[in-house]
């Protein structure tokens, strides 16, 4: 049975977002919300967690998970970036993006779609996320909460709470915080790609 967590989206409450954070490293899947929508994830690395939240969204090999990252520092450790690349995070983090990007040794390989090696990663403005991320001192493993057969995601905390309350370790009440998931940009060619359209202007990084 899911434990559920009801934690201010403004202010979150230290108390909880630790145990949050311990329920993560123990290996647990929880559900938490972003600056988007709500997400699924897990520690970075967590090879059974990792296949959990995989069956869960009937996910195959070639879907790019997301590292929820704490800012753009964090982000660098991960994808290889270059000054263009930097000027454009710099513009659109933290925020509803999504950024597929080539990825650095430091991500684990079964993370990475297995012919490009790309990460996903973004920076979420989000203080319960953020506070997470924190706690556990590494990106958050991450993918949007888009049930099988389901085009938008999951966005009341107690109806996931009832649908996945025998599949997760936590849910995280943290209010309302959108019905789109993130902006989906491939950042890997000579120019930015639109890969999926949610919830964040794409004008400006297209342009």
């Amino acid at each position: 049975m899911a434990q559920f967590f009801q934690i201010h989206p403004d202010n979150p409450q230290s108390r909880l977002i630790t145990q949050a954070a311990d329920i993560i490293s123990a290996g647990g899947v929880i559900v938490f919300p972003t600056d988007s929508a709500y997400a699924i994830g897990c520690r970075l690395g967590d090879k059974l967690a990792l296949e959990r939240i995989r069956a869960l969204r009937q996910l195959d090999k070639n879907h790019n998970f997301t590292l929820m990252c704490r800012d753009l520092s964090e982000l660098a450790s991960y994808a290889k970036v270059d000054n263009q690349m930097f000027r454009l995070l710099k513009n659109h983090t933290p925020g509803p993006y999504t950024f597929i990007m080539p990825a650095t040794s430091e991500v684990p390989r079964r993370l990475l779609h297995p012919k490009r090696k790309t990460i996903g990663l973004r920076v979420p403005d989000n203080a319960i996320v953020q506070g997470l991320i924190a706690e556990l001192g590494e990106p958050l493993m991450s993918c949007s909460l888009i049930m099988p057969g389901d085009e938008q995601p999951l966005t009341d905390p107690y109806d996931i709470r009832e649908t996945l309350e025998h599949q997760v370790e936590l849910v995280i009440d943290g209010g309302f915080c959108g019905l789109e998931a993130t902006t989906v940009v491939d950042l890997t060619g000579d120019s930015a790609v639109l890969v999926r359209q949610g919830c964040g202007a794409i004008d400006e990084i297209l342009g």
